[in-house]
């Protein structure tokens, strides 16, 4: 996303359900499109990627159905999915091995 882009009118709504999620808890890329009615996970995904409202809209609550991290600022590896893990553990989420305990730590409406 570019200085002079603006997010859609999906990625606010994408935004508003993130916004949701407590401190301490996490959701599902999948837990995310279901409750905006919509199948594609992976259209959070590209929603979050370029969120301009961190940590307002707390994007790295959200992670993978198997209860990994999934992705951060686009990157799936390296030092920004640190900083995933370290933001969550800051809240009080244990990461264990780069995944999280989604029955400890998942967030349900």
């Amino acid at each position: 996303m570019t200085v002079d882009d603006k997010p859609s009118i999906f990625a606010h709504r994408v935004y508003d359900v993130v916004r949701t999620i407590p401190r301490g808890k996490v959701a599902t890329y999948r837990d995310v499109a279901m409750l905006l009615g919509i199948r594609s996970a992976q259209a959070v995904g590209q929603a979050l990627k370029t969120n301009p409202f961190a940590p307002e809209v707390p994007c790295h609550r959200v992670i993978s159905s198997s209860g990994r991290l999934g992705g951060f600022f686009g990157e799936t590896a390296g030092a920004r999915i640190e900083q995933k893990a370290e933001l969550l553990r800051t809240e009080g989420v244990t990461v264990v091995a780069g995944k999280i305990d989604m029955t400890e730590y998942g967030h349900t409406w």
